[in-house]
């Protein structure tokens, strides 16, 4: 029969440090000394969770900019150039040829722009990323102890502290509320 301490699990508010243990059975805390490693672990989590989240979102302007800018590319010559008159509408039912967008990515309302495979993989990747380590963060929480919640706020402030120096103010202001969504599980 084994005697080694065992996990202890706690549905309540509770600040026991030795024998906590982190979402896993080998995440056991032992000591004050491995209670202080877990605690900057999760803080450092915290952190990275408000890291990929900016990550996310620098990735999605970096997409949206290239296809903006191929659109200039792939645009389809004004009818001014065919010296149409700019206000004819065009087979496709667009303004004359004035659009900015090529007759191949005409698309229905709130469809959006279709994306590569490979832009679709990075922003996949990054949003289970993300959302995995969103729930990981939940399931310490989940601990109810003190100190661990503590770690996971503390890491998510600082995250934001450090990641969230700069606002849209267009898009606050315009009330898409820029990017509000805060701490959540996904």
């Amino acid at each position: 029969m084994d005697m080694s301490p065992a996990c202890s699990m706690h549905m309540l508010w509770n600040t026991q440090i030795i024998d906590t243990c982190v979402v896993f059975p080998s995440w056991h805390i032992r000591s004050n000394a491995g209670f202080v490693l877990s605690f900057f672990i999760i803080l450092g989590l915290g952190v990275l969770y408000e890291w990929l989240r900016l990550a996310s979102r620098k990735v999605d302007q970096r997409i949206a900019t290239h296809i903006v800018s191929k659109r200039g590319k792939d645009k389809v010559v004004s009818a001014a150039v065919d010296g149409e008159h700019p206000s004819q509408e065009g087979e496709d039912g667009e303004d004359g040829m004035l659009t900015t967008r090529p007759r191949w990515a005409i698309k229905a309302p709130g469809a959006g722009t279709p994306l590569s495979p490979t832009a679709r993989i990075i922003r996949a990747s990054l949003y289970a990323s993300t959302v995995f380590l969103s729930f990981f963060l939940m399931l310490v929480f989940m601990t109810y102890n003190a100190y661990l919640i503590l770690a996971v706020v503390v890491g998510a402030g600082l995250g934001h502290y450090i990641f969230g120096s700069h606002m849209d103010t267009d898009s606050v202001l315009g009330g898409s509320g820029g990017d509000a969504k805060g701490m959540a599980c996904h």
